[in-house]
């Protein structure tokens, strides 16, 4: 297990989430600059910008050249080779229609590249906390293991004198076995858990670890970014971009249904060295009208479609949010919960161990609370990682912005 992790604890014990937020902080930057798939995205929107060159520009001209090799009726005023360029131009607009069409597609990967890093700022926050509470967890049975030993060594004492039966020696050997096969298991899971931690940061897997060795929870104000919900989300501004690119592509439609233009020059060298230069005009007329209609129609299918995909997102959104909320709010009030039942269950530990010390009685009570005592600490770590965890998740849904809202 050690080979694949070496917890490093905190300096300062009972350190706030202001510290977890540092420490996060810099893996989130680490996540954002190695992780693969982020990467990807980034490709893509650069290669999108790319393309936009290639829509504003002019085809390319054609040059064209023919040699009279033997006239059959040769006479005067024959050219003995043509030389010919021309340039195609097309419909006024539809050059700058293109590039629109694909700079608002560019833009879209764009907000596209940074719902991957939003999400991918989740997934690290979310495969952090776990390891958060496993390393708490192991903590807690460690120190309540040096409970149990303490305890075992007092009914050992109390039944040499009498006070008390060989069997709550027993007992206390069966909750000490039953917390060392605990703390065993809990060590096995940090590997699978650092290994997913450390694949999102796209690093070696049994790389390093500091985790904090407390977290306390931050005050979330009521109704937390529920206002920016639909204006910020990045998946959104990336439809509505979509949106304006299929209208965009209906108007290029309906300009390359124009007629485009050609203009050139022939040169024409003649056998008697009085060369002709002739300026050329063409128009490309469009009357195969099929598939300019095609284009249209699904430059307008697109534009429904992706009204509908706004409309099931924002309502998946809007759910997604109260959902969140609901599982935010529930465990700050089981930790609250917990927080209560563990001051209350230290008080009643302490009166049964002094009652337990002068009589003997009452020790298979005294064991129940103990346990009581670290289930309640154990559930306490287990809501802090799930306040998080739904933490991270509204931050995604609501689009914050790491760096500069803490």
């Amino acid at each position: 297990m050690r080979n694949y992790l070496k917890i490093l604890l905190a300096l300062f014990i009972g350190i706030s989430t202001n510290g977890s937020a540092q420490s996060l902080d810099k893996h989130l930057e680490e996540a954002a600059e190695n992780n693969p798939l982020l990467k990807a995205k980034y490709s893509e929107f650069q290669a999108a910008i790319q393309r936009v060159a290639q829509m504003n520009s002019l085809p390319n001209p054609s040059i064209s050249f023919s040699y009279l090799l033997s006239p059959v009726t040769p006479h005067v005023g024959n050219a003995k080779a043509n030389i010919g360029i021309q340039q195609m131009i097309p419909w006024f607009g539809t050059l700058e229609t293109s590039g629109n069409v694909y700079q608002l597609q560019s833009e879209a990967l764009y907000h596209e590249f940074i719902d991957a890093k939003n999400e991918l700022y989740m997934n690290v926050k979310s495969a952090y906390y776990p390891l958060y509470e496993v390393n708490r967890e192991i903590t807690l049975l460690k120190e309540n293991k040096t409970v149990l030993e303490s305890y075992k060594q007092l009914a050992t004492t109390g039944f040499k004198v009498g006070r008390n039966s060989m069997t709550d020696v027993i007992r206390v050997d069966i909750l000490i076995e039953n917390t060392d096969t605990e703390i065993k298991l809990l060590e096995e899971k940090i590997k699978p858990l650092t290994i997913i931690f450390n694949n999102l940061l796209n690093r070696e897997i049994d790389s390093d670890l500091i985790i904090e060795e407390t977290i306390k929870l931050v005050k979330i104000p009521l109704n937390y970014k529920r206002d920016s919900l639909l204006l910020d989300n990045p998946t959104l501004k990336s439809l509505d971009l979509k949106l304006q690119s299929a209208q965009a592509s209906e108007i290029l439609a309906s300009k390359e249904g124009l007629p485009s233009f050609g203009v050139g020059v022939n040169y024409g060298i003649m056998p008697e060295g009085r060369d002709m230069i002739m300026p050329m005009v063409s128009v490309t007329l469009p009357i195969y009208r099929k598939k300019y209609k095609a284009f249209a129609r699904e430059a307008q299918l697109n534009q429904e479609a992706i009204e509908f995909y706004q409309s099931d997102f924002k309502n998946t959104l809007i759910s997604n949010y109260e959902m969140t909320w609901y599982e935010l709010e529930s465990a700050k009030e089981k930790w609250m919960l917990y927080q209560k039942q563990i001051e209350k269950s230290k008080t009643v530990i302490k009166l049964l161990e002094k009652e337990y010390s002068s009589t003997g009685a009452d020790f298979v009570e005294v064991l129940r609370m103990q346990q009581d005592l670290i289930n309640y600490q154990i559930a306490e770590a287990t809501s802090i990682k799930n306040f998080y965890i739904a933490l991270a998740k509204l931050d995604y849904l609501t689009a914050k912005t790491e760096y500069n809202e803490k």
